[in-house]
């Protein structure tokens, strides 16, 4: 499996920053958390992206995803909802990445949350497809589970949708890592790991240090022969009192590969 980190964990660092951060602890590549704040977002240039796509081409590390905030399942008019996923598109395929991220964000009855989750993503696969960019659903707010996932991904049934799994959400949401894997395993593109001190308590926490089931989930990984990206969500720019990530990356990186060692 091939380690990541998503700027999440340094809100606001330059490219370049985030690039020497991954390059000197041993990251593979790099999850982009696309908002205006950031450095990289669906409102930079030709040239713009141009220039991030040359600087990650350059140093060797991976565009993982860009992690946008399209809200697939949520109330109101599709047109909206539809142009913002195809300007992440855009973005990922300028970049070289080949994820683009959405939340569900569903509000009121269920089956009508996955009904219109099911028809924006099917809709948006056409694009995903054309510009060779998968778009994954991940597992948060109204389907934080695979089972809630699932019932959106299955009637979807495209090549260039799936899911990513977000270990934090699915055990929230009382979900096993076994049953998790085996809801999404067909469809899942990438996994974003944590860990947070209790279910009241989810400031984020070193790798290891906390609650969440991280061996389990890599034990699962690997007894299914999965060998996708596992990428570390460190969500600082939601706790400015969490402790700096740069600090962290070195033995977060060991910490995985132990439990990839430890599972195989």
């Amino acid at each position: 499996m091939k380690l990541a980190f998503s700027t999440l964990g340094v809100p606001g660092l330059p490219v370049p920053d985030v690039l020497a951060l991954a390059s000197e602890h041993g990251y593979h590549g790099v999850e982009l958390r696309a908002h205006p704040e950031e450095p990289v977002h669906p409102g930079l240039s030709p040239a713009e992206r141009a220039d991030v796509a040359a600087l990650f081409c350059g140093s060797g590390i991976e565009p993982l995803c860009v992690a946008g905030y399209a809200r697939v399942a949520a109330p109101g008019d599709d047109a909206a909802v539809l142009g913002e996923l195809r300007g992440l598109l855009r973005l990922a395929h300028d970049l070289g990445a080949p994820f683009v991220r959405v939340f569900p964000g569903g509000e009121g009855p269920r089956e009508e949350a996955d009904a219109i989750a099911a028809r924006r993503l099917g809709t948006a696969a056409e694009d995903a497809s054309a510009l060779g960019v998968r778009i994954l659903l991940e597992t948060h707010d109204s389907h934080r589970t695979g089972a809630d996932a699932i019932r959106v991904l299955g009637p979807v049934g495209h090549r260039q949708v799936g899911a990513l799994w977000d270990v934090m959400h699915t055990w929230l949401g009382g979900e096993q890592p076994a049953q998790t894997y085996a809801a999404l395993a067909p469809q899942l593109g990438y996994v974003q790991v944590k860990d947070i001190a209790s279910v009241e308590d989810t400031t984020p926490l070193p790798l290891g240090a906390g609650v969440l089931p991280l061996t389990e989930c890599v034990e699962v990984l690997s007894r299914g022969g999965w060998d996708g990206w596992l990428c570390w969500e460190y969500e600082k720019r939601w706790y400015e009192q969490a402790a700096p990530l740069p600090g962290l990356l070195a033995a977060g990186r060991d910490h995985l590969v132990r439990l990839l060692g430890e599972a195989a």
